[in-house]
């Protein structure tokens, strides 16, 4: 079985980077928006519009693992998120199968949990992810400092909805990862190969 290493990941964490720089030191497949373009390439849906369902939490209370038997009515909306999560997991499932890679976000870890792969999980202080996504803004964006940590705020509680509905597990909680990685403070490159020690 190839080795698969998974990375979740708060906003403005590093943890794009980190996975990226990690792929490149070991050798390993990596994989991020390529999945959303795969996505659309196979239910003729836009990229936007499916980076929009992938990045967002789903617009309904009730937990997937639950089930739909006491919702009879047809809801076109449920049925497009879902077919849309179905087709990621596929894809996802057949990118572990063709080579070892690190996969980023998208409940990879609980999606390839039948293959056992490496759980990471970076995280850092607000003070830490401000400045990151101020490096990497666009020149035009003038978010102040409070703006900008409800946006960081903002995706995380989205990506914890996510992670939830479709997983029915805690978002970013410490027993469902093998290594957690705080990057306050810390440039991701001078890390990496410490962590790629691990993987070879």
């Amino acid at each position: 079985m190839n080795k698969i290493i998974t990375i979740g990941r708060e906003f403005g964490s590093g943890g794009r980077e980190f996975g990226r720089r990690l792929s490149e030191e070991i050798g390993f497949a990596y994989y991020d928006q390529e999945i959303i373009s795969e996505i659309s390439k196979r239910t003729s849906l836009s990229e936007q519009y499916v980076h929009a369902i992938v990045e967002h939490q789903p617009s309904f209370s009730f937990p997937i693992h639950i089930g739909r038997s006491f919702y009879p009515e047809v809801n076109p909306a449920f049925d497009q998120t879902m077919t849309i999560y179905q087709e990621q997991a596929h894809i996802i499932s057949e990118m572990a199968d063709k080579s070892d890679c690190v996969i980023v976000g998208r409940c990879a870890d609980y999606i390839l949990k039948e293959y056992n792969p490496f759980r990471i999980f970076v995280y850092a202080d607000m003070e830490s992810k401000i400045k990151r996504c101020r490096e990497k803004a666009p020149e035009d964006e003038k978010l102040t400092d409070k703006e900008l940590k409800q946006k960081i705020n903002k995706v995380d509680k989205k990506r914890a909805k996510y992670y939830e509905f479709y997983t029915g597990h805690s978002w970013g909680k410490k027993l469902n990862f093998d290594l957690c990685i705080n990057t306050t403070q810390t440039v991701i490159k001078e890390i990496v190969p410490v962590i790629a020690k691990l993987f070879h």
